[in-house]
């Protein structure tokens, strides 16, 4: 657009934009959808036009489209039943999910004896049979009898020079060293404490009470607590919102709480001391003084925010519950069932593959959209 320079086009509103456009097309003549389609990249390009538009936009957000006022009353009034049916279903819905929860607590109690027979393995309280043992892995599909032996042969020999491990050494820890999730809290200083960690436990709340579960971190005896287990509770509740029945998702994670953990002196990770020196404004004297600050740490995941009586939060707190309610949620449904899964890697390998395809078909779409672009023959990729 020649009688048009950059820094005019910047200090224009979409309004002027569109006024721009008309002149224009009363002035050139030339053809409409291709300068049309130029002065929307052009303007779509404009910082604050896009900002004047976001705006524009966030305002209509969540507003009616209109098509509901234009109804007739009669017809308003049936949707208004419509809406009370579906007010009726979302109370079957936070049913169904409470038996969901009946049915997780009933099955549980299956799954236990082989977790703790898990358990037992991990910390050398049952060593597992040969029979046991046998596991046919995938690269093993195609050797042949003889590489096996000679393979079993080295391995043997390989345990022979090593001392002999007692079950299956740090293997809560290098389950939580191999989810990023759970990596992320780990601080150095917490890493020998967890080599202590002998199972990870969920018990549900029992019949006719409010719907929780609970996290039981069951250690061995160690010299940083004398607890044998810490615990975190999660409440939950599965009923819509009388205000926003239609908000309704399943069972959400209401408030989470804690337990003490009895540190040894001295042992404690969640706290650190500092040394800060302050000059006295008058004399002009220096003096040392000792402070106790919070640490990072996993286990601050043993307290986490009081959440009070109205619900209120700041954001920082609403934060860290929300991450916190993450977790746990993540360590009920995840890593207790496929704790050896998280172990050798293989579950992080399935997350990634679920990922990569993922990304695999928005790149399809992406490629799509280009070679659109390309056969189109106003497209422009100057503009």
């Amino acid at each position: 657009m020649a009688d048009i320079d950059n820094k005019d086009q910047a200090e224009m509103d979409p309004a002027d934009m569109e006024d721009v456009e008309e002149v224009e097309e009363e002035e050139t003549g030339e053809d409409e959808n291709s300068k049309a389609r130029q002065l929307t990249v052009q303007m779509m390009q404009n910082p604050q036009i896009l900002a004047a538009l976001q705006e524009r936009l966030d305002g209509l957000n969540g507003s009616p489209s209109g098509y509901m006022e234009s109804l007739p009353k009669v017809v308003k009034r049936r949707v208004n039943a419509l809406k009370n049916l579906q007010v009726k279903c979302a109370h079957i819905e936070a049913k169904f999910y409470e038996e969901v929860h009946e049915l997780e607590r009933k099955y549980a109690a299956l799954y236990q004896p082989l977790f703790d027979k898990r358990s037992d393995i991990v910390k050398a309280a049952y060593e597992p049979t040969d029979e046991e043992c046998e596991w046919k892995a995938d690269e093993e599909e195609e050797l042949t009898d003889e590489m096996k032996e000679k393979a079993k042969l080295e391995e043997e020999k390989k345990d022979e020079e090593k001392e002999d491990p007692k079950g299956i050494p740090e293997f809560w820890l290098t389950v939580f060293k191999n989810v990023d999730l759970l990596s992320d809290m780990l601080q150095e200083h917490d890493e020998p404490i967890l080599k202590h960690l002998q199972d990870i436990k969920v018990k549900f709340s029992d019949p006719g009470q409010p719907m929780s579960f609970t996290l039981e971190f069951q250690f061995e005896p160690n010299d940083f607590f004398t607890n044998t287990v810490l615990t975190k509770t999660y409440k939950m509740r599965s009923e819509p919102d009388e205000n926003d029945p239609f908000s309704f998702d399943g069972p959400e994670i209401m408030s989470c709480t804690g337990c003490t953990i009895e540190w040894t002196k001295g042992k404690n990770v969640t706290l650190k001391t500092i040394k800060k020196k302050q000059k006295h404004k008058g004399r002009g004297t220096v003096r040392t003084v000792t402070k106790t600050v919070p640490n990072d740490s996993f286990f601050n995941f043993f307290t986490p925010p009081e959440v009070p009586e109205n619900g209120e939060l700041d954001e920082d707190s609403e934060a860290i519950l929300a991450a916190d309610f993450e977790i746990g949620h993540f360590i009920r449904e995840r890593i207790v069932p496929r704790a050896v899964l998280y172990f050798t890697g293989e579950a992080i390998e399935d997350d990634d593959d679920d990922y990569d395809e993922e990304g695999e078909e928005a790149d399809d779409e992406e490629g799509e959209e280009e070679a659109d672009e390309e056969n189109d023959p106003d497209y422009d990729p100057k503009v």
